[in-house]
């Protein structure tokens, strides 16, 4: 008799720990995904401000699981759902069948109705994400060294970033020390610490999901970065050459989307009788799995997860990665005839947010710390969860040298010099 197929679709967070949690169970895992690699989303606008390569922050998914026996991974794109048949249909490998099915597919960027933006105003969620707007970066203060017109010159050197929550304020900060230090001797026709950061948020306060003395203590060491916060305006227009902010434009060549996020199309592929939230969210059940469909879960950015009070569970690491532990021990209670099992709980173990170098915010409940102790707390987080020793000891050591040096090692361009806008590249002021 054939064991039952668990298949799971993402191998972010929730997936990855949900396969894993499945290795001793009697099941045969299938884990699709389109990207072959697991990413530490967490860390990536450090390869988008050259402090870490992407290798670092990554991992073949195949590597990973390598030694999980009951374990295939496919790397596909699946595009539909057919919940009749119990099958999922993948681009390349055609219907792939599942007895149980975990949607753990993520989010992407929402422009809040603006999609034409998303070509100027890039938003971080993949390594492609990461290493393009790093890209766009360095290049600014190439184009800047080269052109010969001040107007010109101060609008590459001026970077705005939209959106002020943890990846808003942790991209500010960190494009501040790059300009400020890291590249602050490195151009002779420029001064890197004459770049403007612009931190753009239509809210009332940076890292609004923060108690307020965080909040204030985040805005606070972001200004003295050099950081130009700028509260209570919304963003009305994403242009190769400026954003619109109210009736005011500012002239700028790069532009950082991070005020929004909309769930992968997970809800699309079940069909139209699915509960959905705004953000395209799948509203599951207690247990996470999809109203009338009990095979059926999802689980991490992709789902609608409301906690003891009501209010929904946050998007980061630590909840998918509860999501994906919990639905592999209801699907082992099934297989073992245990009965209902207790509905999910989130159990929030804090908030972290870095603001630059020896500068962060932690919120542990009773326990809220600030500065140096809460950036060391933070860093000293993220590389635990990295996935094995080889991409901790390489991030702490690099981590270190960086915290030591003000360096900054990942600072290439790799796909060569590509000029923004439609006019001509700027010509390169007089030698002497």
């Amino acid at each position: 008799m054939s064991r039952p197929r668990v298949v799971i679709v993402g191998g972010g967070f929730a997936g990855l720990t949900a396969a894993k949690a499945l290795a001793k169970a009697p099941v045969d895992v299938v884990l699709v995904d389109r990207r072959n690699h697991h990413l530490f989303q967490p860390l990536l606008y450090q390869v988008a401000t050259a402090g870490l390569s992407p290798g670092q922050i990554a991992q073949p998914i195949r590597s990973i699981l390598r030694r999980q026996a009951n374990a295939t991974v496919l790397l596909d794109e699946v595009v539909r759902v057919d919940r009749a048949r119990k099958q999922i249909h993948g681009r390349n490998a055609g219907a792939i069948p599942y007895d149980v099915l975990i949607l753990a597919t993520g989010a992407t960027h929402a422009y809040f109705g603006h999609d034409e933006w998303s070509a100027n105003a890039p938003g971080l969620k993949t390594l492609e994400d990461a290493t393009a707007i790093r890209r766009r970066i360095l290049e600014a203060f190439e184009h800047a060294e080269l052109a010969a017109d001040p107007v010109q010159r101060e609008a590459f050197l001026t970077f705005v970033v939209i959106g002020a929550g943890p990846t808003g304020v942790e991209m500010a900060g960190s494009i501040a020390e790059l300009a400020r230090h890291t590249l602050a001797a490195d151009f002779r026709n420029i001064d890197p610490r004459q770049a403007r950061i612009i931190l753009v948020e239509a809210g009332p306060r940076v890292l609004p999901a923060m108690p307020a003395k965080l909040s204030d203590a985040a805005k606070a060491g972001l200004e003295r970065l050099g950081v130009d916060v700028r509260l209570n305006l919304a963003v009305t227009g994403c242009f190769a050459d400026r954003v619109e902010v109210g009736a005011d434009a500012i002239a700028c060549r790069t532009i950082i989307w991070a005020a929004g996020v909309r769930a992968s199309p997970v809800g699309a592929w079940l069909g139209g009788d699915i509960k959905l939230d705004r953000a395209g969210r799948v509203e599951v059940e207690s247990d996470l799995s999809v109203h009338g469909y009990p095979e059926i879960f999802v689980v991490g950015d992709a789902a609608h997860v409301a906690d003891k009070d009501g209010k929904q569970v946050p998007g980061i690491a630590p909840a998918a990665k509860q999501q994906g532990s919990y639905v592999a021990s209801v699907i082992a209670a099934r297989l073992a005839g245990a009965g209902h099992p207790e509905p999910f709980r989130y159990v929030d173990r804090g908030n972290l947010a870095t603001i630059g170098r020896g500068e962060a915010v932690a919120d542990l409940g009773r326990l809220q710390l600030k500065g140096t102790i809460a950036w060391w707390f933070w860093g000293m987080v993220h590389i635990f969860f990295l996935i094995d020793f080889h991409n901790r000891l390489s991030v702490m050591l690099d981590w270190i040298w960086s915290y030591v040096s003000f360096g900054r090692s990942a600072r290439l361009i790799t796909s060569g010099v590509s000029w923004s806008g439609d006019e001509p590249p700027p010509s390169k002021p007089d030698a002497g």
